[in-house]
């Protein structure tokens, strides 16, 4: 007989595995749909100049270096776009304090608008699909997003993680906040 506890741990690691795979076979579903409807509100931008001023969106100290690895490009073209984003007053350049050789890229309030059109698009479409659920099924989802923000990404506390949105900053870049619930 084995022991309890090499009993459990066999157990687990079937579910586990099983867990894996319904995660791997659906969000590849999921990561299309959203893709297809931010892009269809990116307000005339190419998908890789979208696809930059999301990452920096939501990653607020994003330099070029970042936006050329994000994008798979070589750092003149990752140059070259951001400088169009700047052109059309969605980005802006700001030294770094810390090394004058850096430069932060800021969204603007016009970035952070076509931004936040997109999302809430998005978002509305999604709850349209969501409906066709019953409210069990919509909260077993919410609760499982919840989990899977923790595990896989454990420095932002899960149950805040849907309550976070971008706002404006006096400098005319944003930041996340988090409303009080």
């Amino acid at each position: 007989m084995q022991p309890l506890l090499k009993a459990s741990e066999d157990s687990a690691q079937p579910a586990a595995a099983k867990c894996s795979v319904a995660v791997l076979d659906a969000v590849p579903a999921v990561i299309w749909f959203i893709r297809r409807r931010m892009r269809a509100q990116r307000k005339g931008l190419s998908i890789p100049q979208f696809r930059a001023l999301c990452l920096i969106r939501w990653q607020p100290a994003a330099n070029i270096s970042a936006v050329a690895e994000h994008l798979g490009a070589s750092l003149p073209t990752a140059s070259r776009l951001i400088g169009g984003l700047e052109t059309k007053g969605l980005l802006r350049r700001r030294g770094c304090k810390d090394d004058r050789r850096q430069v932060e890229l800021i969204i603007t309030l016009q970035g952070a608008a076509v931004m936040d059109g997109a999302r809430w698009a998005t978002l509305a479409e999604m709850e349209a699909e969501m409906m066709g659920l019953n409210e069990r099924q919509r909260d077993l989802i919410t609760r499982a997003m919840g989990l899977l923000h923790g595990v896989f990404d454990p420095a932002v506390p899960s149950a805040a993680a849907s309550a976070v949105r971008p706002t404006a900053t006096a400098r005319g870049g944003t930041r996340l906040t988090t409303p009080k619930l």
